[in-house]
């Protein structure tokens, strides 16, 4: 299934039995090389030292069963993969798991592990958790530490987790974030505000938004989320830069995919004069945000507007250096809202939002 690219078991003392867990190939594991699932990175060296994340799970005496497949250097929304392969997704095997955390997202679906880490820049947690029917997080930018997480530098990545059970993930979070404390949110239901926010899907996924808010008994209404176009392409120009930044070099050695050459070429185009503008963005949409957060206690929206692509058509956009085309299609506006938007209060667009595992919904 390509859900892994190297499998053990790794516990902090040799009769530990905790829940199990797989971490994505950007987070550093002492003793295993970080590749990213790239062939550029092969020959990379094993780290030396467990990545901050890493430690504290084995600390709180979960079992890391491995490290897991992704989208070549996390720069990418389908997990199509030519090199280490592509994860099959548990909903169906006809289609894309997402990208780029798309080895987690699998393992978890299949019930490999219980949880597994990924990264989330730009969706790279939400929408494989959407594409594979689980539930995925991405934390507040700065809650979760990054060290031995790569690329080193990110103004946006984050380490989020992903499992099968809310409850499970809320025990993920708790070892891996000190400060986390699931029972600070807890209210009664009929206190909650929930804003859905308007948005251009699927009619059937924004119904089961609708449907799951309300069957929660939340009180809810429909708001308007200004600037979503705006903040996308601030977001892009953002990632796109600080990925030049950290694996542009590799063009050099003729290793990187296809898809991912003719990305990193299209990023090296990011200006100083773009950055700008995006940080300007960034700011304003991050203050729209919170007006809107004063009003209601939560805004929620869909992961992706639609099912997800066929792994068939999606390979030939890849093959032919157009992933970057298939990637736009499927990275909605709104799951990229989450990038510019520097607010640490409740904005959920994450995966899986029934009970009922349906492909894509989320």
């Amino acid at each position: 299934m390509s859900a892994f690219i190297s499998e053990f078991d790794l516990r902090v003392h040799d009769d530990a039995d905790g829940p199990t867990i797989a971490i994505k190939d950007s987070i550093d594991i002492a003793g295993y090389p970080t590749t990213a699932a790239s062939r550029a990175l092969a020959d990379a060296c094993a780290a030396a030292d467990h990545a901050e994340v890493v430690q504290r799970l084995l600390d709180a005496g979960w079992r890391i069963k491995g490290k897991t497949n992704m989208h070549e250097l996390a720069f990418g929304m389908t997990g199509i993969n030519d090199f280490t392969g592509t994860p099959q997704n548990p909903q169906d095997a006809t289609r894309i798991p997402g990208g780029s955390s798309s080895g987690s997202a699998s393992a978890v679906g299949f019930g490999l592990v219980d949880a597994a880490l990924g990264t989330d820049t730009g969706g790279s947690v939400r929408g494989p958790a959407a594409c594979c029917g689980v539930i995925g997080l991405k934390p507040t930018f700065g809650r979760v530490s990054r060290r031995g997480v790569a690329p080193v530098e990110s103004t946006l990545d984050c380490v989020g987790p992903f499992a099968r059970e809310m409850h499970v993930l809320i025990d993920v979070m708790t070892a891996i974030d000190p400060s986390f404390d699931a029972m600070i949110a807890r209210r009664e239901v009929s206190t909650v505000r929930v804003g859905i926010v308007s948005v251009v899907a699927d009619a059937t996924i924004s119904q089961a938004v609708e449907n799951v808010v309300h069957r929660a008994g939340f009180a809810s209404r429909s708001v308007e989320l200004a600037s979503l176009t705006d903040a996308f392409s601030a977001g892009l120009a953002i990632i796109n830069a600080e990925t030049w930044h950290a694996f542009g070099h590799l063009i050099e050695t003729g290793k990187i995919g296809a898809d991912l050459d003719a990305r990193l070429r299209m990023a090296s185009k990011t200006t100083t004069a773009d950055l700008e503008a995006a940080e300007n963005v960034r700011r304003i949409f991050s203050a729209t945000v919170d007006r809107l957060l004063d009003d209601v206690d939560v805004l929620a929206l869909p992961t992706l507007p639609g099912f997800s692509y066929h792994a068939r058509s999606s390979a030939r956009g890849y093959i032919g250096n157009c992933d970057v085309v298939v990637d736009q299609a499927i990275q909605p506006q709104w799951t990229s809202c989450a990038k510019p938007s520097s607010s640490g209060r409740r904005l959920i667009a994450q995966g899986r939002i029934a009970d009922r595992r349906t492909q894509g919904r989320g």
